[in-house]
């Protein structure tokens, strides 16, 4: 398996006609634990960081990861490389207070792996990467606030929140504003959204799944990315959303073009 990492590196170094520095760079042996592995990619994962994103502090934000969530080492090493490698290239701060992007570990077929998840306010910052929207926001909507919605040819809503005792959570919605004044929206029910997140989010009921602890922000980024279906964003941003909820194997200066593992529903 080391090995074909080393050669799958080495194919990269081609296409990128940099062959010998990152056979320099790269050596990774079965010996090593992933923390390990982790210092030995930084070269590469450099390479992948906005400039706002340092590599010293990209690699303190993966090694806490794998310190506060002890099964992240128990993943196959290339399931969590491939995962970390995509939240570089997004520039996205995996596991931290930010919620931008979380690194989760997923039993798949058996095999104990790392899935690569995007969070709301990880989704927001890329909206906005889109240089076309002016507003981009979701909110959630409670028992006792007032609150109305209309779709149609003039769609309308409407949301007052309460005060306070604003009762049990009962909706969700979320909004976009474009720079040449387009916009968009789309509402779903709590119900619905429980329903949506079993169906789609195959780590929804794992232990580590954002959903447990974080679960109206994730509720807020699934309605956001239903209303983005009808929202004019670049081929880049397509892509960034392709890798959302994603186990990988390989590593690619493109991690959107690396095939997708078939998740095991059960």
């Amino acid at each position: 398996m080391i090995h074909q990492e080393f050669d799958l590196k080495r194919e990269l170094a081609q296409q990128a006609g940099s062959q010998k520095s990152v056979k320099d760079e790269v050596k990774l042996t079965k010996n090593m634990t992933i923390p390990d592995m982790v210092k030995v990619m930084m070269p590469e994962i450099k390479k992948a960081l906005p400039t706002v994103l340092t590599p010293e502090r990209f690699t303190r934000i993966a090694l806490s990861a794998l310190n506060n969530t002890p099964a992240l080492q128990k993943c196959t090493p290339m399931s969590f490389l491939a995962a970390l490698m995509n939240a570089a290239q997004l520039g996205l701060e995996p596991n931290t207070p930010l919620g931008q992007a979380y690194l989760i570990p997923y039993k798949n077929k058996s095999v104990l792996e790392c899935q690569f998840q995007i969070g709301y306010k990880g989704l927001i910052d890329l909206a906005y990467r889109n240089g076309q929207m002016q507003t981009i926001q979701a909110q959630a909507v409670y028992e006792n606030d007032e609150f109305s919605y209309e779709y149609g040819l003039e769609p309308k809503l409407f949301h007052r929140p309460a005060f306070s005792d604003r009762g049990e959570l009962v909706y969700f919605y979320g909004i976009f504003r474009t720079v040449n004044g387009g916009y968009g929206m789309a509402v779903m029910s709590k119900a619905d959204m429980d329903i949506y997140a079993k169906t789609y989010s195959k780590a929804f009921d794992s232990d580590y799944s954002p959903w447990r602890s974080n679960y109206e922000e994730m509720a807020k980024k699934t309605v956001i990315k239903q209303a983005l279906k009808y929202a004019p964003i670049k081929t880049d941003f397509q892509r960034a959303l392709s890798t959302d909820e994603t186990i990988k194997k390989e590593i690619s200066i493109d991690m959107s073009e690396v095939q997708n593992e078939v998740i095991d529903a059960a």
